[in-house]
């Protein structure tokens, strides 16, 4: 209904306009014109010729010809963006491992599976060395990392330590602090 009364309100106006008087300066209206609605803008159709009886290609065309932004690709990658991009993987990976301990240690009776602290103590130690080490070192980098990083976020949230400077020093502080505290804990 209301576009049916912008269309009759515009062919009026369309019809009481003099024709003999459109010049270019008669596209800018003065306030007093547009305050008494006799000024009515006009823009031109940006629609396409396409047949209206397939809007999804349309819609489709006009998301080829949108601007696409310029994301990631144009800036340089900074420390900030890492600590944390692997905050997020890492208590991820931290909560995933524990579920799925949590399953299968229920779901372990089920199957005859023996997931019991000795079971896993004498599956553990019957591993060479090379490979206690890699998955000690691996289970302990992520808990580490997220450790520290929460701590700089705990530190963040006082309100301390948020310049640039201080910011990439502490994101460098984490990392450096979780790969040797996960070395240390590997070699135990």
């Amino acid at each position: 209904m209301a576009t049916q009364r912008v269309a009759q309100q515009s062919l009026r106006r369309f019809a009481a306009q003099p024709s003999g008087l459109a010049t270019p300066m008669t596209r800018f209206a003065s306030p007093a014109a547009i305050a008494a609605g006799r000024y009515m803008q006009f823009r031109p159709s940006t629609s396409s010729a396409s047949s209206p009886s397939d809007p999804s290609k349309l819609l489709a065309e006009q998301r080829l010809r949108r601007p696409v932004s310029p994301h990631l690709s144009i800036y340089r990658p900074q420390i900030t963006w890492y600590p944390s991009m692997f905050h997020r993987i890492t208590g991820f990976i931290g909560s995933g491992a524990l579920y799925l301990f949590a399953m299968g240690y229920l779901a372990a009776p089920l199957f005859g599976w023996q997931l019991g602290s000795a079971s896993i103590a004498a599956a553990f130690g019957a591993l060479p060395v090379a490979a206690k080490f890699l998955i000690k070192f691996t289970a302990a980098l992520p808990v580490t990392f997220h450790s520290f990083n929460g701590i700089r976020h705990l530190i963040w949230d006082l309100g301390k330590q948020l310049t640039n400077k201080q910011v990439i020093v502490t994101g460098w502080t984490a990392v450096g602090l979780s790969a040797v505290t996960a070395l240390l804990l590997a070699l135990l």
